[in-house]
């Protein structure tokens, strides 16, 4: 066999070799970058789905009479039709929650937990999207090559953090 053909088949090797490790490596980042965004998804829907699907849930305030660690509690006041007043609710303690302050509210079904409502309690819900963004944002550009996608994805993730922050 001539010296060229083996030359070329070592080099038809080597590119099969490449074009193998590029596709595994779009595939595992790839991966990665779903896994996170569903995570964030998953961590977002928890609160969000009780701010976003309102119909048929209770509505009202609650004005946070006492703080401990990881909960305020408070009266809760009905706002919409067929809520009843309850004398303590219990609400997340975050940095959206303070004492002495009085928040409209959604009731979880079936419990007396309460999570924030209106556009700061869907922006709130949804932080943990934000950040995921951000991270898939990096995975997206270092790991798949794709830094419009990513710079987009990371501007989605700034503008949720952002607003979140100022509306609380």
């Amino acid at each position: 066999m001539p010296a060229t053909a083996v030359s070329h088949r070592r080099a038809s090797s080597r590119q099969v070799s490449l074009v193998a490790l590029r596709l595994g490596r779009l595939a595992a980042m790839g991966a990665v970058a779903v896994v996170i965004l569903i995570a964030g998804v998953w961590a977002s829907w928890g609160t969000a789905q009780h701010v976003m699907l309102t119909k048929g849930r209770e509505r009202g305030t609650v004005a946070v009479t006492r703080c401990g660690e990881g909960v305020c509690t408070g009266p809760y006041a009905p706002l919409s039709e067929g809520s009843t007043a309850r004398a303590r609710v219990e609400i997340e303690n975050s940095v959206a929650v303070r004492e002495g302050q009085t928040y409209t509210v959604m009731v979880k079904p079936g419990s007396d937990e309460v999570v924030r409502s209106g556009p700061a309690g869907i922006l709130y819900a949804w932080v943990p999207l934000g950040g995921a963004l951000l991270l898939a944002s990096v995975v997206i550009a270092g790991g798949l090559r794709r830094t419009r996608v990513a710079w987009v994805m990371a501007g989605a993730g700034i503008a949720l953090l952002t607003g979140a922050f100022l509306t609380i």
